[in-house]
């Protein structure tokens, strides 16, 4: 993964029905060291790390740059939703030479059964369409997720392939923003109304 690349950073926040993507701050550190040494998040996500290690390891303001956006309610911060540059040596492209945005997302056990990953994706992928028009971007998660899968299609990403990569089955799906009378548009099925998130997602 690499950074999202020029564009102006960090945009206003955005607020939704219920939720406000922001950068990150000095106070969300704890939820960060939590995403990452979480059993429960990081099922399809490579596993957890030591909590000490991360304690040591994550610094003061984390995860500030360009591409992730902090999720916050009532004021905490529930998760992160990620756009990243997909390496160009990662199986699963859909341009010449790779670096498609790929879209990923992390959210506290707590925060999941309530549709708020549709409803911060759904935000970030808009906010995408508005910073780079016309492009394109993808998502890989192991099939096993069922959470992960059912997001996916409710965020209207259409399966391009599937392959294996960490010893796992992959699904890699593309989202396109819909270009009506000449303005960008983020697709709009009906996310904001389900009452279902996942726990994670992204490649491990």
């Amino acid at each position: 993964m690499t950074e999202l690349g020029p564009v102006a950073w960090p945009p206003a926040p955005m607020r939704t029905e219920r939720l406000v993507l922001r950068e990150s701050e000095a106070r969300d550190r704890a939820a960060f060291i939590e995403l990452l040494a979480s059993p429960e998040v990081r099922t399809y996500l490579g596993g957890p790390r030591p909590r000490d290690e991360l304690e040591h390891a994550v610094p003061e303001v984390p995860g500030r740059r360009r591409g992730l956006f902090v999720v916050e309610r009532d004021g905490a911060m529930i998760g992160t939703v990620t756009l990243d540059r997909r390496g160009a040596e990662r199986p699963g492209h859909v341009r010449p030479g790779g670096g498609e945005a790929e879209l990923s997302y992390a959210f506290l056990p707590e925060a999941w059964g309530s549709g708020y990953a549709a409803e911060a994706c759904a935000a970030a992928l808009g906010w995408f369409a508005g910073a780079f028009p016309g492009e394109p971007v993808v998502l890989c998660t192991q099939t096993a997720n069922d959470r992960s899968m059912r997001l996916a299609a409710k965020l209207a990403f259409t399966e391009a392939r599937r392959f294996e990569e960490y010893g796992a089955e992959q699904w890699f799906g593309v989202w396109s923003p819909v270009v009506p009378d000449g303005q960008w548009e983020i697709a709009k099925p009906p996310i904001l109304r389900l009452t279902a998130g996942p726990q994670g997602g992204g490649t491990p």
